[in-house]
């Protein structure tokens, strides 16, 4: 082979090597610009109250104080006669009276240099809101936001109480208020102690990415005493909604509440022999004192009637008795008055309001004199032992088992 023709197949070569270069260049230039222009095409978009907010103006606000629906659509150019017919087509809908100061609202307005308001959205709460079209058509409609459960665990140390070791601990303090309520016939939140510890698992929930408040609560253990008490959230009958059980399949809820009123503390205890604050002798006090403020709502510990209501002169005040049952029979005295109905002879419910905490009869300030009576005789309501209610049917005893396990072993886990 002479050398011209080495020369022409070298030459050959590298035209042919630049060709593919640059048509691989011209290719991933192509390819690049595609994907380009697939992230413009897949750009995120907005929505809110149903409208693709980027092809409007948006003018979030709030209701102040005496501001009503006129005032704040008069602002954006909204005509008298347009207010008055949309106030009154509303009615069925909501009623624009009710607004109420501090609530979020947003008026849409048209994105070009008009820029009309086509509608105002009234947030009812932080998941409901009102539409009310400001167009010929005048209409209204509801409708709700997406609410965001985030799944969460905290557990905490009694310090001093439950509500500063919630905050302490990060959580809702709206989550002790939760758990007295699941503990309330179980545990005398009045008497928990320094050391006594929690563990909670339950759901945030947020709106547009803002933390509105807590979902459901699906298990807890509360440490009082040394004393493991575990709370599980299960559905046995789905007529009656979930119930709280314990790791044995027995219901938290009993046939009598810890105690008949929230929010206080014991200033008194069961004795034979004490001190009276008022008379300065020594005699029996054969009930338990909780001090809180007067008008603090009483509650009936358990299912009963009324059997007696008045004003005891011998220093009880207004009072209030209940019969339970054939064996246990409850007192409520010093109270400041009666609930609405509670009279002798009706049937109260458990947690059923019947009164309020005062300082009627010999009283140094206001508390509410709670008693008890087995067969007819004073025993220690902090020690009455209450039988609970229908535990776990043995036929959903492997479900229940199956449910709570993970659930235990993740509240025992976060000690």
């Amino acid at each position: 082979m002479n050398i011209s023709k080495i020369s022409l197949i070298l030459l050959a070569t590298i035209i042919s090597i630049s060709l593919v270069s640059f048509l691989t260049s011209c290719n991933n230039n192509i390819k690049n610009n595609e994907e380009l222009s697939e992230v413009e095409r897949e750009k995120i978009i907005e929505y809110r109250y149903g409208f693709q907010i980027d092809t409007f103006a948006l003018n979030p606000g709030e209701v102040k104080k005496n501001e009503f629906l006129t005032d704040i659509l008069l602002r954006h150019g909204v005509r008298y006669g347009t207010i008055d017919k949309l106030a009154r087509k509303s009615k069925n809908i909501f009623d624009v009276r009710r607004i109420k100061a501090g609530q979020k609202y947003s008026v849409i307005k048209s994105k070009d240099t008009l820029n009309k308001a086509l509608y105002f959205v009234y947030e009812n709460n932080p998941t409901l809101y009102t539409v009310f079209c400001l167009t010929d058509s005048l209409s209204i409609f509801q409708g709700e936001k997406t609410v965001e459960i985030v799944r969460d665990t905290v557990s905490g140390k009694i310090e001093s109480s439950l509500w500063n070791a919630m905050g302490a601990s990060g959580a809702p303090h709206i989550l002790s208020v939760e758990l007295s309520e699941i503990y309330q016939w179980t545990i005398d939140f009045f008497g928990i102690q320094k050391g006594d510890y929690f563990s909670v698992i339950y759901d945030k929930l947020y709106v547009d990415g803002e933390y509105i408040g807590i979902g459901g609560i699906y298990a807890a253990n509360f440490n009082h005493s040394n004393y493991d008490n575990f709370a599980f959230r299960y559905v046995q009958d789905s007529l009656k909604g979930f119930d709280y059980f314990d790791e044995d399949g027995k219901s938290l809820r009993r046939t009598f509440l810890k105690a008949p009123l929230k929010y206080s503390r014991i200033s008194s205890k069961f004795s034979n022999s004490r001190m009276h604050p008022v008379l300065k002798i020594r005699r029996a006090h054969h009930g338990v004192d909780y001090a809180a403020p007067s008008g603090t709502p009483v509650f009936a510990i358990g299912d009963g009637k009324i059997i007696k209501k008045g004003y005891q002169k011998r220093g009880g005040g207004n009072y209030l008795k209940i019969k339970h049952n054939s064996v246990y029979t409850t007192v409520y005295m010093h109270l400041k008055g009666f609930a609405k109905g509670a009279k002798v002879g009706k049937h109260v419910k458990q947690g059923e309001l019947i009164g309020y905490v005062g300082a009627t009869g010999l009283a140094t300030g206001p508390h509410l004199d709670y008693r008890c009576f087995k067969n007819g005789t004073a025993i220690d309501p902090l020690k009455m032992k209450s039988p609970p209610s229908n535990p776990v049917a043995k036929a959903k005893m492997n479900q229940f088992l199956e449910i709570i396990t993970p659930l235990k072993t993740g509240v025992e886990s976060s000690k």
